[in-house]
């Protein structure tokens, strides 16, 4: 069996399509999705439309990221977060035109039940941003760390090579994992358009809100399967480049 993490998608519908048809998806694969699946291009519904379908005939995974949290109280109670608003809420809320009271409920039970992060048998720890806690996810005390954090990748990207994991100094945040999956920070900001590795921390998230791609990666093997560009395939919108 095959195991992939796919990061971001920031309502890049074709971008997803094209990465799922490169990864050649098979019914006994797992796909774990980091979070962020709404918010920024024309086709965030959609997108959530097309995983309710894919997770009917494979194992799917959905971590909820920040965006979600947004657009599912929005679904909820009808709401709009200002914030969330002018951060791609606009875009999301659109692209329901056409859609039914119960189409959006299913949407909504679809957010409700995602999880913050996911664990798997060989202890690999998957989510959208990060965590805080020196002893691990389960010692969090608060919650929306999981979907808002950055300060894990930064620690992981500032660590020296050389210290090594059963050192007194490497830190004990990132001793309680195989690995992590993470999304929430797009490489693009350190110039990189394929998914970053530090100490054992992998980002996925390549910057599809932006200019960059929506990226999968085989979490056994690390091949990457990656989408164009997304204003090459939204070239009349902007995304969230505004």
């Amino acid at each position: 069996m095959r195991t992939f993490a796919i990061g971001d998608i920031h309502g890049g519908l074709k971008a997803l399509i094209q990465v799922l048809n490169k990864i050649e998806v098979k019914d006994e694969d797992t796909l774990i999705f980091v979070g962020d699946y709404v918010d920024g291009w024309s086709e965030s519904a959609q997108v959530i439309q097309l995983l309710l379908e894919l997770s009917q005939k494979i194992k799917c995974i959905f971590i909820k990221g920040n965006h979600d949290v947004w657009c599912e109280e929005w679904l909820r109670s009808g709401e709009v977060n200002q914030t969330w608003y002018i951060h791609g809420g606009k875009e999301t809320m659109d692209s329901y035109d056409g859609f039914s009271k119960a189409d959006k409920q299913k949407h909504l039970e679809l957010f409700e039940g995602m999880p913050l992060y996911y664990l798997d048998e060989e202890n690999r720890l998957f989510l959208h941003a990060g965590f805080t806690s020196m002893h691990g996810v389960t010692r969090e005390v608060f919650k929306n760390t999981f979907y808002f954090d950055r300060t894990l990748w930064e620690m992981a990207l500032t660590l020296d090579k050389r210290i090594k994991k059963d050192s007194s100094i490497y830190p004990n945040r990132l001793k309680h994992y195989k690995e992590i999956f993470i999304g929430h920070t797009p490489t693009i900001n350190f110039n990189s358009d394929v998914p970053m590795n530090a100490a054992n921390v992998w980002n996925i998230d390549t910057g599809a809100a932006f200019t960059g791609k929506i990226s999968g990666i085989n979490v056994n093997t690390k091949e990457v399967f990656q989408s164009d560009n997304l204003p090459q395939l939204y070239p009349n919108e902007k995304g969230r480049n505004k």
